[in-house]
């Protein structure tokens, strides 16, 4: 890793291009029915063509195209029904030329036939006689045996996390089991002498709450991540050191929350120090809020220093610490963020060379900046989703189209 100057920050993009642990995690087998979200560790293919069958894909007549040709309004074409199909048997019905086989949505399509003519246009005008008034083409109303899927095409990717889409076609495959890569196992670590667990019924003059843990916890859960509360540490270096080995050598990524700003109390920079090379990668962040960041690999292990303050450090953790998660996990395909198109109510400021994330509320397309001190955390519960102003921008005006980022 390149040298280091205590907090001399870098852009994020910087951070996240140049801070690459070699942290994966290992692969493992499950159920299909368990793998919603889960990374699969490579491509899985199928072994047979789907669906598998040539099957119809709408009410009529299954029929040899040929004998539709020219058929209209004014001169139809007149075909014997010779026998009809039934869902989930197999096409046991030969169409001769002239022939036809009433056939419903979905039923296998005989062989010896080409073609399926929608029901509207045709008409029984006499016991086992229609008249057809379109004519179709080869292949028209047929879904082949593998148009959906081919022997050994790909049914899902290496490195996307499945959705509930992709199981389904894991379904029709047979697929019951397959490999992908482990969750990571996050351990979440909160400091401070002020800080008391979240359920202290009385707390003190000077005590808060442990806000962060829990939602870091949610956070880490929604990336498919495991959560792994170390609880609170004092400010000891001592302790402090004890439990990031411990953490260390369990998890497979380290978040801190305090104790990464520049200050007498902050233990988190000598504590990782302590734990060997590479350590520190960077310290502080172009980014508002957020700027004092601790990034570090210690045993090939990722270990983020987070800010103290709730908001600060959930802002920096969505935009650094879930794709350092992604990475880890083998994630090479992000699921897109759900977002919506807004115009900004009123100006926001900004300095050049900083990414500012801006919390929004969204109200008939209008996105009106929520502002505030980055300790409160009630900022965010407002907020429907957040703008993110680039580094080389100085500021929206009012008016100005951007793209929300939507909370879940």
């Amino acid at each position: 890793m390149p040298g280091r100057e205590f907090f001399q920050t870098q852009s994020v993009g910087q951070a996240l291009a140049g801070f690459r642990p070699r942290r994966r995690t290992g692969p493992e087998t499950v159920r299909r029915e368990d793998a919603l979200g889960r990374v699969p560790a490579r491509a899985v293919r199928s072994g047979v063509p789907l669906p598998g069958f040539a099957r119809s894909t709408v009410d009529g007549y299954a029929v040899r195209a040929a004998d539709t040709y020219g058929a209209g309004d004014g001169l139809p074409a007149y075909l014997d029904v010779v026998g009809a199909l039934r869902m989930g048997t197999a096409a046991d019905v030969e169409v001769r030329s002239g022939g036809a086989v009433q056939i419903p949505t979905g039923a296998a399509v005989p062989g010896s036939a080409d073609a399926v003519v929608m029901i509207e246009h045709t008409q029984v005008t006499m016991p086992g006689v229609i008249e057809v008034t379109r004519p179709v083409a080869v292949g028209d109303g047929v879904v082949r045996p593998d148009e959906d899927v081919a022997v050994g095409n790909e049914l899902v990717p290496a490195g996307r996390p499945l959705r509930a889409q992709d199981l389904g076609l894991l379904a029709a495959a047979g697929i019951t089991r397959l490999v992908v890569l482990r969750r990571p196992r996050v351990a979440i670590i909160s400091t401070g002498d002020e800080v008391v667990a979240p359920d202290t019924e009385c707390v003190s003059p000077g005590q808060v709450r442990d806000a962060t843990a829990s939602a870091l916890a949610a956070l880490v859960l929604q990336a498919g991540g495991e959560p792994a509360s170390y609880g609170i540490v004092p400010d000891d270096l001592e302790l402090l050191t004890k439990t990031l080995t411990t953490a260390v050598a369990e998890c497979d990524l380290v978040v801190v929350s305090a104790g990464s700003s520049v200050g007498a109390r902050d233990e988190t920079t000598a504590a990782v120090e302590a734990l060997g090379a590479p350590g520190v990668y960077c310290h502080g962040l172009a980014i508002k809020p957020g700027k004092p960041t601790l990034l570090a690999e210690c045993a090939d292990v990722p270990v983020i220093g987070l800010p103290g303050n709730p908001l600060s450090a959930l802002v920096v953790f969505r935009m650094v610490g879930l794709p350092v998660l992604r990475l880890v996990g083998g994630i090479t395909t992000v699921p897109p963020e759900p977002s919506t198109a807004a115009t900004m109510a009123r100006p926001v400021a900004s300095a050049a060379g900083r990414l500012d994330v801006v919390q929004v509320s969204v109200r008939d397309g209008v996105a009106t900046p929520l502002f505030g001190h980055s300790a409160l955390l009630s900022l965010l519960t407002s907020a429907d989703g957040y703008v993110v102003i680039p580094e080389p921008a100085t500021g929206l005006d009012a008016g100005t189209s951007v793209t929300v980022t939507m909370y879940r």
